[in-house]
């Protein structure tokens, strides 16, 4: 059962403090120097809580033996709380040992109500910090299993939704069947979809991965389904399809809802009959492929709305994994940021600070922008929030929380093949703004 231990060389105070704390229900230990105090902190594993004098010789007024006992007790239990409780109230000291992790400094006679006001938040704290650490530690070990039996292909993450959903990803994969992963633009849902082929029964064939919100309209079926010769302007010799080259293994169609109606039905069509036909011919072709989709829209809403086929969506959503938004799982922040920051550069504690609050609308990829941008711009080896430029108040934005410079926009880019789209939606802009920085930045479309 949880404890406090009182250090003070008064037996006055320690009875007071013991009559106070056994009204309010609150056992106690007590202690007349610093090193039986320190000793009955190595006998007593339930001590949550230390309140402990700073003098301890007679007619001293220093606080430098509290101030010892103080940085003691801190180096070999660094996550314990002290109440420091002196009548000689010292400022400078006070403020030193609060920046150094004590829980508070009260000077005597103190407030009952206060006192024990304080005595409960901190009981409660640390038990909720106990309770904290248990569950990391049961979620380290549960990653650390996953990872030895499966394999995740580098993912970054802490949180236990995420562990959920690997968990669920990793036994769907062996299955033959369609898959849907849903969530916001930058979350990752690309990653889910290589961590699904690696674990796969046909994870040594083909891995196809398709935009098809990148696809021109006009050219679509030609990319998905190959073409003849001559079967439009410029087709001078047989093309070869994505499903055709993903033929034995999987196909990785992102950005789903962006297909138009005509190419849902021959996407259908494929599903339904496991075959095809490259444009400019009729004969048909049989494949075998696992189709897995992705898509950050609402297919739902696209039904009612008469812009995507029911159909179609039953077939690509035997089995739906939902990946949240990085907002909703913020233990993922820092662990991913330090990953894409690399070993050479740390985060201030500023910094964590505003990572930890900020709201992410641009999910993984503007928290790996982000660090890109801090690995080139900051001086030292510390990154601040200005590095990032992170905003102090973190409020919803709704735009990126930087403006990518000529070199990211040009990185982008190139990343994304010249694909404007694509290269807009790793930034974090719309289209039109990514135009308006090309065309400041002097880059050609």
């Amino acid at each position: 059962m949880e404890k406090i231990l009182i250090i003070d060389d008064n037996p006055g105070v320690t009875a007071a403090l013991e009559i106070l704390c056994e009204v309010h229900g609150i056992r106690t230990v007590t202690a007349m120097t610093p090193q039986s105090g320190l000793q009955q902190l190595e006998q007593d594993d339930d001590i949550r809580l230390v309140i402990q004098d700073m003098n301890f010789t007679a007619d001293t007024t220093s606080g430098e033996e509290g101030r010892e006992l103080f940085f003691a007790i801190r180096q070999r239990y660094h996550d314990l709380p002290v109440i420091l409780l002196t009548a000689w109230t010292q400022l400078e000291m006070a403020v030193e040992l609060v920046k150094a992790g004590a829980a508070d400094y009260i000077g005597k006679p103190w407030d009952d109500t206060k006192l024990v006001a304080t005595m409960r938040n901190l009981l409660e704290l640390r038990e909720l910090q106990q309770a904290n650490l248990r569950n990391a530690h049961r979620q380290k070990q549960a990653q650390q299993a996953l990872a030895g039996d499966y394999n995740l292909c580098g993912i970054i993450y802490r949180s236990e939704v995420m562990q959920r959903l690997l968990e669920t990803a990793v036994k769907v994969a062996r299955a033959d069947v369609p898959v849907l992963i849903t969530g916001p633009n930058g979350s990752g849902k690309e990653k889910i979809a290589e961590i699904i082929q690696a674990n796969s029964a046909v994870r040594d064939q083909p891995f196809i991965k398709v935009n098809a919100g990148a696809l021109p309209k006009d050219l679509l079926e030609a990319e998905l389904f190959g073409a003849e010769a001559g079967a439009y302007t410029g087709a001078n010799k047989r093309r070869i399809g994505r499903f055709e080259a993903a033929d034995g293994g999987t196909l990785f169609l992102d950005e789903i809802g962006t297909l138009p109606l005509e190419g849902q039905i021959k996407l259908l069509r494929v599903i339904q009959s496991g075959e095809f036909e490259r444009l400019g011919s009729t004969e048909a072709h049989a494949i075998k492929v696992r189709l897995i989709t992705a898509t950050n829209a609402d297919l739902e809403a696209a039904i009612a709305n008469g812009e995507f086929r029911e159909d179609l969506y039953y077939r690509l959503n035997v089995i739906e994994l939902r990946l949240p938004p990085l907002a909703e799982r913020p233990e993922d922040v820092l662990p991913l940021a330090n990953h894409f920051l690399g070993p050479d550069r740390r985060l201030s504690p500023e910094t964590i600070r505003r990572l930890e609050r900020y709201d992410w609308p641009g999910n993984v990829r503007q928290l790996q922008n982000m660090m890109r941008r801090a690995a080139l711009l900051s001086s030292g080896n510390e990154v601040t929030p200005e590095d990032l430029e992170l905003p102090s108040v973190c409020s919803v934005p709704r735009k990126p929380a930087f403006e990518p410079d000529r070199d990211m926009v040009e990185r982008a880019l190139a990343d994304c093949h010249g694909v404007v789209a694509q290269a807009a939606r790793q930034l974090g802009l719309s289209r039109q703004a990514l135009y308006r920085r090309m065309a400041k930045y002097g880059i050609a479309d």
